[in-house]
């Protein structure tokens, strides 16, 4: 596996692969990298012939008040579970790198953006969309794989596809998950052992809603009520948001059916953690 820092040095690679046939398989990450998403390498190895990891703490998206300093990372430890995984490249700019100087142009995402996390992170999927768009033109990939966990974010990502007509097949992935079901997440280390446990019940109130839904009700309000009622009693943590729409659209319903997003965010001393169950009702 080769490591590149350089933009110019990648796409010169990327070409010579183009030139020869050979399909271009994309994981874009912010590093820290754990079994989610090498699931996500795992899956570019077994559909491309060259693979792509890029990691990049992309200061766009961050808020002010958010954690860009304090972000987790490890690079050492990346290339070596990047390579295990099955990786060719491991594309590791510098912010210099990638934001040389002030951009004349930058990505506004207008959709999908007013819910869930994107409510209470203004600005976070324009930086999201303009990183995703120049890493997009930087490997010019066949397929761009993410992962489901965060659901919004391949939500947005598949409208910029769409509405800017990128050759990419997006390939979202399904959520990997610790043995008593907590989304493993770069932010899990910074749970307290109390409320490692308490999380389990995030899930839990997930597949309590499934269950629901699958039982008859079809009232939003009611499945909202019944996961707050399991996370309240169950944890410490405040939640964030429980809500439920149309998915990809993110788009309010009535009335439980079709393709669904139920989606929460809950916050613990140390940790925002957010999980979702995507389904037809």
């Amino acid at each position: 596996m080769n490591v590149i820092e350089q933009i110019a040095e990648l796409r010169e690679e990327i070409k010579e692969h183009k030139r020869n046939g050979r399909t271009v398989g994309f994981v874009p990450t912010m590093g820290y990298l754990h079994d989610g998403h090498l699931s996500l390498i795992k899956k570019a190895r077994a559909e491309n012939d060259i693979v792509v990891v890029s990691i990049f703490v992309n200061p766009l998206q961050f808020g002010p008040s958010e954690d860009y300093d304090s972000y987790p990372r490890d690079l050492r430890h990346d290339t070596s579970l990047a390579r295990e995984a099955g990786a060719d490249y491991l594309f590791a700019p510098s912010v210099q790198e990638m934001y040389a100087a002030a951009p004349s142009v930058s990505a506004t995402v207008k959709d999908r953006t007013d819910v869930l996390c994107g409510k209470s992170r203004p600005g976070h999927f324009d930086g999201v969309a303009t990183v995703v768009t120049k890493l997009f033109n930087i490997v010019l990939p066949e397929r761009a794989y993410f992962g489901q966990k965060d659901a919004q974010q391949v939500a947005v990502v598949d409208g910029l596809i769409k509405d800017f007509n990128f050759p990419i097949k997006l390939v979202p992935v399904e959520t990997v998950r610790e043995d008593d079901g907590l989304a493993k997440s770069s932010r899990n280390i910074f749970l307290t052992p109390e409320e490692r446990q308490e999380a389990t019940a995030l899930y839990k109130s997930l597949q309590a809603a499934r269950e629901a839904i699958g039982n008859g009700q079809k009232n939003p309000e009611t499945i909202i009520e019944l996961m707050k009622t399991i996370i309240d009693t169950q944890t410490s943590g405040k939640i964030d948001y429980i809500e439920i729409y149309s998915y990809p659209e993110l788009k309010p319903v009535d009335t439980l059916k079709g393709r669904i997003i139920i989606a929460l965010a809950v916050r613990f001393s140390g940790a925002r953690l957010i999980d979702n169950m995507i389904f037809n009702a």
